[in-house]
């Protein structure tokens, strides 16, 4: 039985993941809204939340024997790490997050671990500004980041390339340029209303590819994977039971299931895109005006990334499309 408010929350946690938050970030609102852990806890460990993120059971899926008991006496259990098999049962009670939506947030947790840079260098994701795992150096490939510079007493916001920064570990020699975080902020506005301007020009054709690209499917393959599944966890079960060998069985289900998770993300990815593109004609068809100010929210919402040049900064939008900025 599905608790309403709990729902709400786990659908929150990963509405806001996907929306770009860390997880210091997330935990910190449900801590200041008064929100409990499902343990009673009132502070939310990073740890607590990606279990939420990665269990299969918010899909309507089920991992049995992910524990065994082995001191029955003292009801002592401990990880079920290939002691005996496990058994993934697919479908198995009601669903609180939608499949595709999952799929997202694990395709996003294995982007922010690796956040290649295209350095061979290693960086931490971080959901404190919107801008600080988006803006991208054209010279050297690393991340911009956000420092602050003493200024005749003041201490002033600016956004430098990772390799100026660490020039020293790094050994670098990269020529970036240093930009005021006031007129980084000016720039992403100024991209917005570009993308405003000319919204009649490009939308009808995004939207007519996404048709097209929707009409492809992969759910009759997914059914034939389903039923044949279906068949071979049943006969591996009676394997298992009777203490016979099923290792051919468990190779097949193996691969079948690894090809469903090839073809759920294609799905996933379609759905995301097509999300994407929603909710950028939903903010373009809201904004009769210009956009005068920076918005962390709108940034985290539509962009995808920005490269810094010499004399122009490149954006990327997740719908897929581009503009730049010159300055």
């Amino acid at each position: 039985m599905i608790n309403p408010e709990e729902a709400e929350v786990v659908k929150r946690i990963y509405r806001e993941y996907l929306g770009g938050k860390s997880y210091y970030a997330i935990g910190r609102g449900l801590t200041a809204d008064g929100i409990r852990t499902a343990a009673g806890n009132d502070y939310w460990l990073a740890s607590t939340l990606k279990k939420i993120l990665t269990n299969e059971k918010y899909i309507g899926d089920a991992l049995l024997q992910k524990t065994i008991t082995t001191d029955f006496l003292n009801k002592k259990r401990v990880a079920n790490k290939g002691i005996v098999p496990q058994y993934y049962v697919e479908n198995s009670h009601e669903a609180i997050i939608p499949r595709d939506l999952f799929l997202q947030v694990q395709e996003e947790m294995v982007r922010r671990a690796r956040l290649d840079t295209g350095t061979g260098k290693r960086r931490v994701y971080s959901g404190k500004y919107a801008l600080s795992h988006l803006v991208y150096c054209a010279h050297c490939g690393d991340i911009y980041r956000r420092t602050q510079w003493w200024i005749r007493g003041e201490k002033i916001p600016v956004w430098r390339c990772i390799s100026r920064i660490e020039k020293r570990k790094a050994n670098v020699d990269c020529p970036s340029r240093t930009i005021y975080e006031k007129d980084m902020h000016a720039a992403v506005v100024t991209a917005f209303n570009q993308l405003i301007a000319q919204k009649d020009e490009f939308l009808p054709g995004m939207k007519l590819a996404m048709e097209r690209a929707m009409q492809t499917s992969n759910s009759p393959r997914v059914t034939e994977i389903d039923e044949r599944l279906e068949a071979l966890q049943k006969e591996l079960l009676k394997k298992a039971n009777a203490k016979q060998g099923f290792e051919e069985l468990a190779d097949e289900i193996d691969a079948l299931r690894e090809e469903k998770q090839d073809l759920l993300v294609e799905e996933a990815n379609r759905a995301g895109m097509k999300q994407r593109l929603d909710e950028l004609e939903a903010f373009l068809a809201d904004q009769t005006t210009e956009v005068t100010e920076y918005d962390e929210g709108l940034v985290r919402q539509l962009i995808e990334k920005i490269t810094v040049y010499d004399d122009h900064l490149a954006f990327e939008f997740k719908s897929g499309l581009e503009t730049e900025v010159q300055m």
